[in-house]
């Protein structure tokens, strides 16, 4: 495969095992960083294609997905299950339904792995269901030019939609009787190590596999406690180190732009942190900056699919699907968070939501801001045509594949392969098909409407085919 690039190698190095190699990262990492950042890449179908005829590029095909918690990740994950399903690719998938969450990652919780030196194995093509993100053990099991990408999403609106759908499973959710009671006073409410706390603060940073500043920390009951002994101490990146080295005030707010230019010019500087020092958090982006390909911006969504589509050489058609998971009357429409339109009451929560969540606010203004400047390159005339045709495709495939052309209340659906898991207190829509389908449409419709968990069973059964064996004949019970 020949030599890894400096980003690549910088990919062998997880957060909790630069100790003595971290002053080496600092010079390295940042300096990436000022010269680019990610190594940036390149743009199969359903019918017709829409992918342009003058691109030769290969597709990319060996793909990490980090599956990030209410971001619109289900989405994401529902058109690497279709592509994958669809080009024959090989899944790294869990033995159930995540891999060991929140605990890190580890490889042997994929089904089928060995160990290298452990025998032949066939090689895995994509890796993308729920985990906390920890690069060692990614390695072992995906090569290192894998495509790796994420998403991140407002931490105002992770907020809302994380407080009604992890109510009965995080503690200080739960013990507070609504979002901007628990914002008023998170303190009365939120114990770090509590179990499913790690919901209620920080998830973005958190599923990242980041580690935390020291005063953020558990002092008891540690989520992942078996740690690596090499931890390095939490010596950060000198400030003011580059352009993207100065702190961002957790309680500004953030408004849609065209320009990078204008964009920055949202970000008040210098300004700190009320916990973990700015430094810190550079050492942090500029790790995931060496790391991540891409991370998409749940609030631009379509408009990171169609850089998404770029960056692996893809059709607009493989990246073009329905919205999965989302809350009935919250999430249909991943919008934009911003003053224009919300009350003083629901400014003020947005604030606060963003400063609870000071390291997730960092996380968002970072990739936001690292979006706009890849949608300049890109160029926005050209991608405002883009971004209509995969919607106008995506009407059009609704319209075509399902009863009423949108999502459905789950009462209504009766087949339980399209039937999503109901979790939370908010219904999770999903979809009916319309009858009368081709073979060929019914196909290309049930992989669209099929929700994550199902998708997930089907290419289990794919990969894992079920031994199949003839029932012997006896005439007495078999012994246990």
């Amino acid at each position: 495969m020949g030599p890894l690039s400096p980003a690549r190698t910088l990919r062998l190095w997880g957060p909790r095992s630069l100790g003595v190699a971290l002053g080496v990262f600092m010079t390295i990492g940042f300096v990436l960083q000022l010269l680019g950042g990610p190594f940036h890449r390149r743009l199969q179908p359903l019918a017709p294609s829409l992918r342009p005829a003058f691109l030769s590029c290969p597709p990319r095909q060996r793909l990490v997905f980090l599956k990030t918690h209410k971001s619109g990740s289900s989405s994401v994950l529902s058109l690497l299950h279709r592509y994958g399903d669809r080009h024959g690719l090989r899944f790294a998938l869990p033995a159930r339904y995540q891999f060991g969450y929140p605990r890190l990652f580890q490889a042997s919780r994929v089904k089928g792995y060995r160990p290298q030196g452990g025998g032949t194995q066939l090689p895995f093509d994509i890796l993308c269901h729920h985990m906390r993100f920890n690069l060692k053990e990614v390695l072992q099991v995906m090569p290192s030019d894998s495509f790796f990408f994420s998403i991140v999403r407002d931490p105002a609106a992770l907020a809302r939609s994380a407080f009604s759908y992890y109510k009965s499973t995080s503690s200080a959710f739960r013990k507070s009787p609504s979002l901007a009671a628990f914002l008023a006073n998170p303190r009365a409410f939120y114990r770090p190590g509590a179990r499913g706390d790690h919901y209620a603060r920080n998830l973005l940073w958190f599923d990242f596999g980041l580690p935390f500043p020291p005063e953020m920390r558990a002092k008891s009951r540690n989520l992942h406690p078996s740690r690596d002994p090499n931890a390095p101490e939490l010596q950060v990146l000198p400030s003011g180190a580059g352009p993207q080295a100065q702190a961002l005030n957790p309680n500004a707010l953030i408004h849609p732009v065209s320009t990078v230019a204008d964009h920055g010019s949202q970000i008040p500087s210098p300004a700190s942190f009320h916990m973990g020092s700015s430094s810190f958090i550079q050492w942090g982006l500029a790790w995931l900056d060496s790391v991540f390909d891409l991370v998409m911006v749940a609030e631009y969504f379509d408009e990171s699919l169609v850089l998404l589509a770029d960056a692996l050489c893809w059709g607009l058609d493989d990246v073009v699907g329905f919205m999965h998971n989302a809350q009935a009357g919250r999430e249909q429409g991943l919008s934009t968070v911003s003053n224009s339109g919300l009350t003083a009451e629901d400014q003020q929560l947005t604030a606060r939501a963003r400063a609870w969540n000071n390291l997730d606010w960092a996380l968002y203004v970072h990739f936001n801001r690292s979006l706009w400047a890849r949608i300049e390159k890109y160029g926005q005339r050209r991608l405002q045509t883009a971004v209509a045709e995969l919607r106008a495709r995506r009407q059009a495939l609704a319209k075509h594949c399902l009863v009423g052309g949108e999502a459905s209340d789950p009462k209504y659906i009766t087949d339980r392969r399209f039937r999503p898991f109901q979790f939370g207190s908010a219904k999770v829509l999903g979809y009916i098909l319309r009858s009368g389908l081709s073979p060929q449409d019914q196909e290309e419709c049930e992989r669209l409407a099929t929700p994550e968990l199902q998708y997930k069973d089907k290419l289990d059964a794919k990969q894992f085919p079920p031994t199949v064996s003839l029932p012997l004949k006896t005439s007495r019970p078999l012994s246990p």
